[in-house]
């Protein structure tokens, strides 16, 4: 007996080692991951700076003016928000994949970023008409806005159906019916705000700035904290309403805070960069199944990693594909999100 409990502890000690190792494994090529694209989208576009122009520019300050600006003003600002707003799109996603209990929820797919593009439209087109121009905070807010409306028509729904297929369905009509809506408006705006709704509306992080910087991160860093300090009852929540609610958990504000979080990570990307497509389905999905776990406190900090090395990556391909044109971020990031999709509808359709 003796023996057998010995055995076991040190088959558990080897599960434990192994599990640890694995993780240890994935945040290392996620961080090596990301290291190497962000230097690539330094180096890599219409100009090619070498790698020894690249230090002296960003650890010794001198090298050639042109080059400097180019860093410091253009690639240095795009490469950051890439990596924040696609970490704070993965995490969204997990969010939501938590809330509903289906790993296929997501910020684009629910509607939520159609209705937060909606609303900041809107406001761009008023607010600039009216004072001349807008603020990262007006965007923010007024994304927030059209975020919570859309999760609202998605709760309505979810009280009326089952099935999470006609959730999706549901979620999809009602980013079809924001998007003609928005159409719409920009009819009323004027020739220099089309332009640049057109650009916005299909995802991009070109044009961004250092003050774009500054807001997001403080926004989205925040955020990301709470969620992670929310580990405990998130995992809870996983395993059951009923078992959330023995562990001590309010489920009703539970569940606000999860749509509020969520609403808040897809509003700041929608904010700034437009809609982005399949990020917040695909990223977290890997994750889990590259860690062969969906434990809150390790998934949350690696999703968000996952979210930036995988946005980080489809945004240099948007820009150097088929330089000097630049491609939409959300066409990239569908091109390789809507494959995950598809093999995990397969996937769960085989288990039923």
């Amino acid at each position: 007996m003796k023996a057998k409990t010995v055995t076991g502890t040190n088959n558990k000690r080897s599960d434990d080692l192994k599990r640890i190792s694995r993780y240890g494994i994935v945040f290392a090529v996620l961080i090596i991951a990301l290291i190497i694209i962000l230097i690539l989208n330094i180096k890599i576009g219409s100009v090619n700076i070498s790698a020894k122009d690249i230090l002296n520019i960003l650890f010794g300050g001198a090298g050639d003016d042109v080059q400097y600006g180019i860093i410091w003003k253009i690639r240095m600002p795009r490469l950051l928000m890439a990596a924040i707003l696609g970490g704070a799109l993965a995490l969204s996603g997990f969010l939501l994949q938590t809330f509903f209990a289906n790993p296929i929820a997501g910020p684009y797919i629910l509607g939520i970023s159609s209705g937060a593009k909606l609303v900041v439209a809107f406001a761009m087109i008023v607010i600039t008409q009216a004072v001349g121009h807008v603020n990262s905070a007006e965007l923010i807010i007024a994304a927030f806005i059209g975020s919570l409306i859309s999760v609202g028509f998605v709760l309505l729904v979810s009280k009326k159906v089952n099935r999470m297929s006609m959730l999706l369905v549901a979620g999809i009509m009602i980013g079809y019916i924001c998007t003609a809506i928005t159409d719409f408006v920009v009819t009323f705006a004027n020739d220099s705000d089309i332009v640049n709704l057109h650009n916005w509306s299909k995802g991009s992080f070109s044009g961004m700035s250092w003050s774009n910087v500054q807001v997001a991160a403080v926004v989205v860093i925040i955020t990301a904290v709470v969620v992670f300090f929310m580990s405990k009852p998130i995992g809870a929540f996983q395993l059951g309403e009923s078992y959330a609610q023995s562990m001590g958990v309010n489920i009703k504000v539970f569940k606000v805070a999860l749509i509020i979080l969520s609403s808040i990570l897809s509003a700041c990307v929608t904010a700034f960069a437009g809609p982005i497509s399949f990020v917040g389905i695909a990223v977290p999905h890997l994750i889990k199944l590259f860690l062969k776990t969906s434990k809150p406190i390790v998934v949350i900090p690696a999703a968000f990693l996952g979210g930036a090395v995988f946005c980080s990556a489809c945004d240099l391909i948007a820009r150097t594909a088929f330089a000097p044109s630049e491609l939409s971020i959300s066409t990239v990031t569908a091109i390789f999100g809507a494959p995950v999709v598809i093999w995990m509808i397969i996937k769960r359709r085989s288990r039923v």
